[in-house]
């Protein structure tokens, strides 16, 4: 694992599910939730010209996202495949390029052997941010991580970076980490990465 050492290039590390896509209600549960088929993935409103102004901007993207849904036995791999194919296209479409794609596909109560238990890369860790520092030699401390939950805020802050929580409707104060700012929707975390500059 990295040490978060500082590097030359800036990035940004994106959650993905309710941040760069829509979270989707589960029947089963009714919570809203991550994808848990092809055809439910849709990217959010404004977040194409959101991840295009950050590229414009000289940042590296990164995409941090933890999917348990496998592991939980909701999911299978070929499905969860299938979904990052699709957000892979639409991002070929537009013309926004990432620098590394990071899934944890672990969860400590999961059901799956060899996907349960304890992990070193899932969220609140900051693992692939390490990583990501010394794979892309990234500046930690110049860069920010954007997310939709407590342990997005938790993993940019064990590493170093600013942070963003996106509410989406929830007040500022549900989460117990304290982000550098809240934005509602991932456009507007984007002006407030850029003004900050």
């Amino acid at each position: 694992m990295g040490t978060g050492k500082p590097g030359r290039h800036r990035a940004v590390f994106l959650d993905r599910d309710g941040v760069i896509n829509r979270n989707v209600v589960n029947p089963a549960t009714g919570e809203c939730e991550s994808p848990l088929a092809v055809d439910d993935f849709e990217f959010a409103p404004g977040a194409f010209d959101a991840m295009r102004e950050l590229q414009v901007a000289g940042f590296l993207l990164f995409l941090v996202s933890n999917q348990p849904n496998y592991a939980k036995g909701k999911s299978s791999l070929e499905v969860l495949g299938s979904i990052h194919e699709k957000f892979l296209a639409g991002l070929a479409e537009e013309g926004i390029g990432f620098a590394a794609f990071y899934y944890c596909f672990h969860h400590s109560q999961g059901k799956v052997a060899g996907y349960s238990g304890p992990c070193e890369c899932r969220k609140p860790s900051p693992h692939f941010l390490f990583r990501a520092s010394d794979e892309f030699d990234v500046d930690l401390d110049r860069s920010w991580m954007v997310g939709d939950r407590s342990t997005d805020v938790e993993c940019g802050k064990a590493a170093g970076t600013k942070t963003i929580f996106i509410h989406a409707g929830q007040t500022a104060t549900e989460i117990a980490a304290q982000p550098d700012g809240t934005a509602p929707h991932l456009s507007a975390a984007v002006r407030l990465i850029l003004n900050s500059e």
